[in-house]
């Protein structure tokens, strides 16, 4: 109990800026050289925010954890529904698998997360500000009682909501997000603390990774790294405190658009009525890299499943067809053991990304280069950075290749705490 383990996601900062003379990330190289650092941490697939996010927590794969994608169609009701920001489920619900901050709280440990995913309405968390955008997200899901505290002190917590609303809102969010943990830091002294920071995210996804403005937005997150390390060092657990900076994916650019619905319409599968788009026999929805293909016609579901797998393999830009044990090979479920798992996946190339509309061509040329994620997570592009440092681990350790499944057992390690659950390992082990 006397010690703390500080987690920062970065949103979208890959592990290729750390290696990349171009990034100015002093303080992230500096943690690195005096801990550990991972050659690249292997995500999961789809290669997106919020099944990262439940397997961060979790140690997990989603075919445990129950958080298959960002968005998934409902087959009863034939709607996409939305999981990003927890605007429809309660995660208690949704997850199938224990959180460290559950595991955490329930041994009588101190626990908060500052913008940190699936924590709406928790109740194993003493300090929470969920990753929700509404102007009164956190008085209403969250710690009330922190958040007055914090507007009492000044933060400007009420400004959140625009922020999220505004296309460079990330900047004062991230700067916001920061001075909550330094806040929590100094005062409170909780014994896990996860943090999210989401500008390096926004920006890939308007000009693509490596361009000027994702430099920038790699610097600026580095130095929130250091005002939370400085935080760190100024408080009374700083000889008992680890900080783990990590991020969840890296990202492709993008020039071109698949579009999947534009086939299944042409096979027959959707329909337009009254000018909208019916799905009738399939569904396919976008995950950027990847697509998820829904199959809804029960009678008929193995032979479209064989027919579409085919013509997919055949489109441009599609690299690999999933089915099956493939899929569950990745991590993910199929639908027998899950009612949200698609019947197949998608995955896209380099420079492509999928979009969801019915009509015009089945390849579209993007008028600008863009970037996203969502793609399989065995490119070294899209691999996430991973470095922990604290007390009784060696300088300049090499982990080697790590995987996100590993982050929570970890911090379970460095706190105590049984976790044997896990699908992932241990990667730093001190007295």
């Amino acid at each position: 109990k006397g010690r703390t383990v500080g987690l920062v996601r970065v949103d979208g900062l890959g592990h290729a800026y750390l290696r990349d003379p171009k990034a100015d990330m002093p303080t992230i190289r500096r943690l690195a050289r005096e801990g550990a650092m991972a050659e690249g941490m292997v995500t999961v697939f789809p290669s997106v925010t919020w099944t990262a996010h439940a397997t961060i927590s979790t140690g997990v794969y989603p075919r445990r954890h129950g958080i298959l994608a960002n968005d998934i169609f409902e087959r009863t009701t034939r709607q996409k529904v939305t999981l990003l920001c927890d605007p429809v489920y309660e995660p208690v619900e949704i997850l199938r698998s224990p959180t460290i901050y559950d595991v955490a709280y329930r041994a009588g440990l101190v626990t908060a997360g500052v913008l940190w995913p699936l924590t709406k309405n928790t109740r194993t968390m003493h300090f929470a500000a969920p990753d929700m955008p509404g102007d009164d997200a956190w008085s209403r899901f969250g710690t009330p009682q922190w958040i007055a505290t914090l507007r009492e002190k000044g933060l400007p917590v009420d400004d959140h909501g625009r922020w999220c609303r505004e296309s460079g809102g990330g900047v004062p969010r991230d700067w916001l997000y920061t001075r909550m943990t330094r806040q929590l830091v100094l005062e409170h002294q909780p014994n896990l603390i996860l943090i999210h920071l989401v500008e390096p995210d926004h920006v890939q996804h308007r000009t693509g990774p490596y361009s000027g403005d994702a430099y920038w937005a790699a610097s600026y997150a580095d130095d929130r790294i250091r005002d939370i390390w400085e935080a760190i060092l100024a408080s009374p657990r700083a000889k008992s405190t680890y900080l783990i900076v990590c991020s969840d994916h890296g990202f492709f650019p993008i020039r071109k658009t698949i579009q999947p619905n534009v086939l299944l319409r042409e096979l027959g599968f959707v329909e337009i009525q009254g000018g909208k788009a019916v799905p009738k026999a399939a569904w396919c929805l976008s995950q950027g890299g990847a697509a998820a293909v829904y199959v809804l016609d029960d009678t008929r579901r193995k032979e479209i499943v064989a027919e579409l797998a085919e013509r997919f393999a055949q489109v441009e830009g599609i690299e690999r067809v999933l089915v099956g044990a493939e899929v569950q090979a990745l991590g993910q479920a199929v639908p027998e053991e899950h009612p949200w798992a698609p019947d197949l996946w998608l995955a896209a190339k380099r420079d492509y990304v999928f979009g969801e509309s019915v009509s015009g061509d089945l390849i579209v040329e993007r008028p600008t280069v863009g970037g996203t994620h969502g793609y399989l997570p065995d490119d070294p592009d899209m691999w996430a950075m991973c470095v922990i440092w604290g007390p009784g681990i060696t300088p300049g350790t090499q982990l080697g290749k790590v995987r996100i499944v590993d982050l929570a057992p970890t911090i379970a390690a460095l706190l105590g705490l049984e976790f044997g659950h896990a699908d992932g390992r241990p990667l730093v082990h001190v007295p």
